[in-house]
């Protein structure tokens, strides 16, 4: 693990490893940099950066919890490739990667090889939605690792065939056991930001899709997502007829990035940029 600072101060983390085509791995909402571990140990020939967002993971919390925002989060991004010395690289990108993926291409088009979105799109039901919205900054009920794992997948509408022990990682990942129970690994205040997002006003976010118009362009989709619907996916398709996808089963938001059918997209994805 590794450190930059921010133009605003924040110490942010990050790892960076392997060499050859740098790939920027951008997490979802609440997520870290782990998880693009199981991806990372079947990749070969890139340079795969993975950080955690401000407020995230080993990154310091913000003081104003209205910056853990998209257009925050980008700039974060690119700084850190900034640090780093890199001028493009490609993003992988989980559902909140994703849409900081399509704000650097409306943005600074540029500094992109191309884009990998895993489960997000521009259009995301809002029902859906509000489910992520309230859970968001609140410890679960679970006491401990092992209760967690007894119950928590039966509450991951969507997903099967997952072994006992992939769903130990899932746990162990999203919450740290404490004599108190087990509390989430970020900032709670994040909670602010997302209900902020969620009542404000509906942006069109097609403009930003179309951005990526000439850049290598995949996406992933749990084909039991109800965030990303298949009607949004053929929009998509229809303005990206090359667009690379799969829909990866047994999976719904988001895949883990180490399933067969997600290891193929990724490796052909690389290998046009490459």
């Amino acid at each position: 693990m590794k450190f930059f600072n921010a133009t605003d101060g924040l110490r942010l983390a990050y790892v960076d490893e392997g060499e050859g085509l740098p790939v920027l791995c951008l997490s979802g909402l609440t997520r870290t940099h782990h998880d693009f571990d199981e991806m990372a140990s079947e990749l070969t020939g890139v340079r795969l950066i993975r950080m955690d967002y401000r407020g995230r993971g080993e990154s310091d919390w913000d003081p104003n919890p209205l910056n853990y925002s998209v257009p925050v989060e980008a700039r974060d991004a690119l700084e850190l490739l900034d640090h780093l010395g890199v001028e493009k690289a490609a993003i992988i990108g989980s559902s909140r990667g994703g849409a900081i993926a399509m704000m650097i291409a409306a943005t600074v088009k540029h500094r992109l090889e191309g884009v990998l979105l895993n489960d997000v799109g521009p259009v995301l039901e809002r029902e859906d939605l509000a489910r992520i919205v309230n859970y968001v900054g609140i410890d679960p009920s679970y006491k401990t690792y092992e209760e967690a794992i007894s119950h928590f997948p039966s509450m991951c509408e969507g997903f099967a065939n997952i072994p006992t022990e992939r769903w130990r990682t899932e746990v162990e990942r999203l919450w740290q056991e404490t004599g108190q129970g087990l509390k989430i690994r970020y900032d709670p205040a994040l909670r602010m930001s997302v209900e902020a997002t969620f009542n404000g006003p509906d942006i069109d976010l097609w403009p930003l899709f179309d951005a990526f118009c000439g850049l290598p362009l995949a996406l992933l989709r749990g084909a039991n997502s109800k965030l990303l619907t298949q009607t949004t996916v053929e929009e998509m398709h229809r303005r990206r007829p090359d667009m690379l996808f799969a829909n990866v089963p047994d999976r719904a938001h988001t895949p883990f990035l180490d399933e067969l059918e997600s290891l193929n997209i990724i490796n052909s994805f690389l290998g046009i940029i490459k």
